[in-house]
Parts: C-alpha cells; sequence; structure tokens
C-alpha cells in the first residue's frame, strides 16, 4: 500500500437510447441468427457531456458486437449512482465505472469482475483547478490556500472528483470537513461542468478528472486566461470494465474472457480518443483495493 493511502440509489431514470441510436441494432437486423440473441447491454457513467458519451460509446457498441456475435447496445444513465444500480439490478450486464463507483458495483454484485481498464488508469490523477480571481498559482505541494474559498467536486460518487479530492483535503486540514475547510462546496454533477463552472467564476475552486481536462483543453472549450491548474495529486487506480458474473451463463463460456480480449484489443484511435486512453490493458479487482480503504477513511464507504 503506498504511503499516502495508509496516512449511492435508485435508478434515477435509465434513459432510452440518446439521440442517434447508440448501439450495433442495425447489423442485428441484418442477421437473423444474430438478431435472435439476446443483446449484450452496457453503460457507463456520464462523466462528460452527453453528445460526447454518445460518440464514444457508440463506437463501443458497434465495435463490440462485431467481435462478440451478439448485439451490442448501449443505454445512457442521468447519474453514476444510476449506472450502479442498473448493473445491480442486471438491466445492464456491462459498466464503464470509475474506481469508486466500480467497487460500489462489485460489492453489491458477487463474482462480477474488473476485466480492463485504460492504460492511464492504473496510475490515474485528480486535478485542483483555480479561476484566476483566485489568486493561487500551480505549486507542487497541496494548495493550502484554497482554505476559505469556494469549491466544487463533480458528481458525489466520482473517484477522481469527490473520492479522492476529498482525502487529500482531510489529510491536508486534519480533523476538518470539506463543509469546514470551503466558504460553500457544490457538487458539479460531472468534469466538464466542473470546468465551466470553475472558469465562469461561479466557483472559486475545484476538482476534477485530469483526462478529462486534456480533453476539454485540446477541444478548446477552458480559456486557459480564466482557470489553470493549481495542483497536480499523488497517483492512484481509477476508471474500469467492471462485467457482471453471471455473462458465461447467459452468453456462453468463456464469454468474459472474449470479452475482456476484445477491450484488451481495441486499437482504432477513434474508439480510443473520446476515452482519453491510449489503450486498454487487463486489471482484476485486487487493482482497486486501495480505493476501499479510503471511502472507508473518508466515510463514503461502509
Amino acid at each position: 500500500m503506498r504511503g499516502w493511502l495508509r496516512g449511492l440509489a435508485v435508478l434515477a431514470g435509465l434513459c432510452g437510447l440518446a439521440g442517434p441510436q447508440a448501439s450495433a441494432a442495425q447489423g442485428a437486423a441484418q442477421d437473423p441468427a444474430r438478431a435472435a440473441a439476446k443483446p449484450f447491454v452496457f453503460t457507463g457513467i456520464p462523466d462528460q457531456d452527453e453528445s460526447r458519451l454518445v460518440e464514444r460509446f457508440g463506437r463501443v457498441a458497434t465495435y463490440l458486437e462485431g467481435k462478440l456475435g451478439v448485439p451490442v447496445r448501449y443505454i445512457p444513465v442521468k447519474n453514476y449512482p444510476a449506472a450502479v444500480t442498473a448493473f445491480t439490478n442486471g438491466q445492464v450486464q456491462l459498466a464503464w465505472f470509475g474506481g469508486f463507483t466500480g467497487v460500489q458495483a462489485r460489492r453489491a454484485v458477487p463474482h462480477s469482475q474488473a476485466i480492463a481498464q485504460g492504460a492511464e488508469d492504473a496510475a490515474f490523477k485528480t486535478y485542483f483547478i483555480a479561476n484566476a480571481a483566485a489568486g493561487l498559482g500551480k505549486g507542487v505541494d497541496f494548495p493550502k490556500g484554497i482554505a476559505g474559498k469556494t469549491f466544487t467536486f463533480g458528481s458525489r460518487a466520482s473517484t477522481s472528483g469527490r473520492l479522492m479530492p476529498e482525502y487529500f483535503i482531510r489529510q491536508a486540514f486534519p480533523g476538518r470537513t470539506p463543509e469546514q475547510v470551503f466558504e460553500r462546496v457544490g457538487f458539479s454533477g460531472d468534469h466538464s461542468r466542473t470546468i465551466q463552472l470553475v472558469q465562469s467564476g461561479a466557483f472559486a475552486v475545484g476538482a476534477l478528472d485530469y483526462a478529462v481536462w486534456e480533453l476539454d483543453v485540446k477541444a478548446g472549450k477552458v480559456d486557459p486566461k480564466a482557470v489553470s491548474v493549481i495542483w497536480e495529486s499523488p497517483t492512484f487506480p481509477d476508471y474500469q470494465w467492471t462485467v457482471r458474473g453471471d455473462v458465461d451463463a447467459a452468453y456462453g463460456a468463456g464469454f468474459t474472457e472474449k470479452l475482456r480480449a476484445a477491450l484488451v484489443g481495441i486499437a482504432d484511435p477513434a474508439i480510443l480518443e473520446p476515452f482519453g486512453r491510449s489503450k486498454f490493458i487487463p486489471v482484476t479487482n485486487a487493482a482497486y483495493d486501495p480505493l476501499i480503504e479510503v471511502g472507508r477513511s473518508t466515510g463514503l464507504l461502509d
């Protein structure tokens, strides 16, 4: 265990397929055998704006259908707890979870497995960002100057936008909760929204997924004169693909390993780039044990 590690819910509305239908249903309709097969359904936590999610997961659905030989459908959800509940209830068989939501889902569904993560997820980071008017510069050490300012997390169940930032805040200000450290605490709901709120000055400081920051910078959505990164956190395990333990019984022996191989085999930049990942690599549940400890230490996990 690294030294720094020592020291969520009724479904909020499982939406129908969004906008341009995010599935590979057309291919199934053209193949009677495939159309007769039980659809394999997946979801992902809504950590970015909806249009980006539909693009990202629609491409994954098309790719997986070609590899798995069954109809594959992506179903969007409204928030992080809804993704966990959809997985728990068996409404989806696979989910792209954050580290913390993955822990929650696997604890609720026996024998479920984390099977693949982004290469970057083994050593993920949180960025603390600040509005220029806050007068905070970038430094190596935790920015204790954020105390007394307004602060926004991302989703309440986000790993890089809530769990780990809260852990670091509590470590920097022993015995104090975020509500005691800051003038006002908010929850933006997703990482892109965190950037928007801090950039606009609605909040002076925020914490978010570093990969979303980089994607939004690349997309020209960040005004460097208005908002900047003031601290990069130590690394921690984060996002992963988690599959239910009953998929082999439903889709045939070896299906889980076939799915893992398909995910790890993704090489198309058009699929990887919307994730902000260079590739996917195999992973196991044990990689996320540190987050269980952090969740308990912050009171966010029983």
